[in-house]
């Protein structure tokens, strides 16, 4: 097959989008097909697209099979409303110019991955104009997840938003979603479910793997030693909720072996900063965003990862990908995630679970996880054998793949 991949998020940023699409594509290039990606020139989530995208309009690349093709966006380190909608917007319009004047062979399909939803409009664009299929692929139900965080709070841009999701859904050929929720959810709002196929998140479990030696290595230079850690590692964002974990942080301040880590950039990670000051917290240490090669190596390094979301009813259907890379590290974990996610945890047995926004019980469960070593490493080695049999990138992308062949045959 002949693969034009739209994700406005790609490697080198870091972050679930780009991860999902960076080992997508290139496992279905491993199987042999021919794939195209579309992305922003890298800038997310700084909003600072680096010196040597600057003046450009657009670049190709290739990537471990994949060719690329990147192009410009108006990118901004102010994270407004108005900005947002520039930065998707002009994305939506050179994509999908790049998908029809520079993506030059001929195509079998578009694949679209949202959110950003307005990558839809490239889709539906190139779709139209190329004559090709569409399948378009659900990771968040956006705008409906924007309205419940308090992001989207305009009447008619909502009402906008709702008409291109449902462009989207009417147009497509088939529909991924990756959580049970959000197929339910999709099937509730009057989509057959024979147009939707679930191909969740997973871990590159090759990427993703306990290593002893980076662990000793990154303890040592961190001044970790003899401590017990606990990491976040990801975007420190609004849905995140990270406020809480710094609660639970002051709490634990008598137990001096306890330390937190966290590992990201994101919108809200100068007041978290800046929170974490006022507190006057010596038991909390933040890093910059890492490549991902190295995530496997501060997740080694850390005695429980920590995957928190907020209190939000439609978060029930969410499904963190960073749930897997905790546990192919062999890592247990404390979920503050109701629903589908608690569900999947409970089945695995890797690790405990603690009410969203709760700092209380994240307290409680630190310490218990913390006294119980034995308990802690039953539940590392549960999470490794369940992704490695249940979610695995490469296992993953196989199944869309089967998925892909069999839509251009209907």
């Amino acid at each position: 097959m002949r693969i034009l991949y739209l994700s406005q998020y790609f490697p080198p940023e870091v972050g679930a989008t780009q991860t999902r699409a960076y080992e997508m594509a290139r496992n279905l290039a491993r199987l042999g097909h021919k794939v195209t990606v579309i992305a922003e020139f890298p800038n997310h989530p700084s909003g600072i697209i680096p010196p040597a995208y600057r003046s450009k309009i657009f670049e190709r690349d290739a990537l471990e099979g994949v060719e690329v093709i990147r192009v410009w966006v108006k990118a901004s380190p102010v994270k407004d409303f108005r900005r947002r909608m520039l930065f998707y917007l002009s994305y939506a319009l050179t994509a999908s110019l790049a998908g029809t004047l520079l993506a030059r062979q001929p195509y079998d399909l578009v694949y679209v991955t949202s959110p950003p939803l307005f990558v839809g409009l490239s889709g539906l664009f190139i779709k139209f104009v190329r004559r090709i299929p569409m399948v378009f692929e659900v990771r968040d139900l956006w705008p409906e997840s924007a309205v419940a965080l308090g992001e989207l709070t305009n009447p008619t841009f909502i009402r906008w938003a709702e008409h291109l999701e449902w462009a989207c859904y009417r147009k497509a050929k088939r529909i991924v979603v990756v959580t049970q929720g959000i197929f339910a959810r999709l099937v509730e709002r009057g989509i057959s479910p024979d147009r939707l196929v679930l191909i969740p998140n997973g871990a590159n479990t090759e990427l993703f793997q306990y290593n002893p030696s980076a662990r000793e290595r990154l303890r040592a230079e961190l001044n970790l030693n003899d401590k017990f850690v606990a990491i976040y590692a990801g975007i420190h964002g609004i849905a995140q909720g990270l406020e809480t974990v710094l609660f639970a942080a002051r709490s634990l301040q008598s137990h001096p072996k306890i330390h937190f880590l966290f590992v990201g950039e994101g919108p809200r990670k100068a007041e978290l900063i800046s929170l974490a000051r006022q507190m006057a917290l010596t038991n909390v240490t933040f890093f910059p965003e890492q490549p991902r090669p190295r995530i496997p190596d501060y997740l080694s390094a850390a005695d429980v990862a920590l995957i928190p979301l907020r209190k939000i009813d439609l978060f029930k259907v969410a499904l963190p990908s960073k749930i897997f890379d905790a546990w192919a590290c062999q890592r247990p974990i404390l979920l503050s995630v109701e629903g589908e996610a608690r569900q999947i945890l409970e089945a695995c047995e890797g690790g405990l679970f603690v009410p969203p926004e709760d700092a209380e019980m994240l307290q409680k469960g630190i310490l218990e996880l913390q006294q119980h070593p034995e308990l802690r490493e039953r539940m590392g080695i549960n999470g490794r054998l369940f992704t490695e049999r249940n979610y695995s990138r490469k296992m993953l992308a196989e199944k869309l793949a089967q998925v892909l062949e069999e839509t251009l045959s209907d």
